[in-house]
């Protein structure tokens, strides 16, 4: 597994192997990411099996902007768009109805999907180079320690990679958090980056489960 400097060139690299079907680790503002084009099936499944993921798990998806989440997401609320616009890109995922068009593997089989504008410019930029959103899911083996560095993702996942963009340590070192915006009342379903105090400035926001379900897990 080449490790390699996260600059210019090595991104330009990148956004090849990506289109050729390979399977990369990149540095985001709060975890590294495992990325595949979300629309190549074989790569999706490729991703399953390097983190040994069960299928019925789906994977969050990144996007370069605001108008890329239609490619993946259907019935946008009011209120998505709003949380959206306060915190993209940045550390916030949105739970959303899955577009038909997306591809059943990269949810889980399941009828949402999970989105994030990253704010860092190096998925920004493979999404870009590539013209397609790519998984999001962190570059680690299923269950494993959160990868914060580039030499994280290489003790876990060995030579499975086509490539490791090396971008330093983790800015936030945290994940993301995790709303579902698809009920009429929006709930967290993992505390992370962003607290529900920040979000309820946007929008009302309910009350965390006790014990909430990984969105993971829910086919997102």
């Amino acid at each position: 597994m080449p490790l390699v400097t996260d600059n210019l060139n090595n991104r330009s690299i990148a956004s090849i192997l990506l289109r050729e079907s390979g399977v990369i680790a990149y540095p985001t503002d709060t975890l590294y990411g495992l990325g595949a084009i979300v629309f190549n099936r074989s790569a999706v499944s490729t991703v399953f099996v390097i983190k040994g993921r069960q299928r019925d798990q789906g994977l969050p998806v990144l996007v370069a902007s605001e108008s890329q989440l239609r490619e993946v997401a259907a019935d946008v609320s009011d209120e998505a768009m709003a949380l959206a616009k306060k915190f993209w890109p940045g550390a916030l995922t949105l739970v959303m109805k899955r577009h038909p068009d997306l591809p059943l593997n990269v949810t889980g089989g399941g009828d949402t999907v999970a989105v994030r504008l990253p704010d860092h410019p190096c998925p920004q930029s493979l999404i870009s180079a590539c013209g397609s959103p790519i998984t999001g899911t962190s570059a680690n083996k299923h269950g494993g320690l959160d990868p914060t560095s580039a030499a994280e993702v290489q003790r876990q996942l060995g030579s499975r990679l086509s490539l490791v963009l090396d971008g330093g340590p983790s800015p936030l070192g945290v994940a993301s958090t995790v709303i579902d915006v698809t009920m009429s009342l929006p709930r967290v379903l993992r505390q992370g980056a962003i607290s529900i105090e920040e979000l309820r400035t946007v929008c009302p926001i309910a009350e965390p489960d006790p014990m909430p379900t990984s969105p993971e897990s829910r086919g997102s």
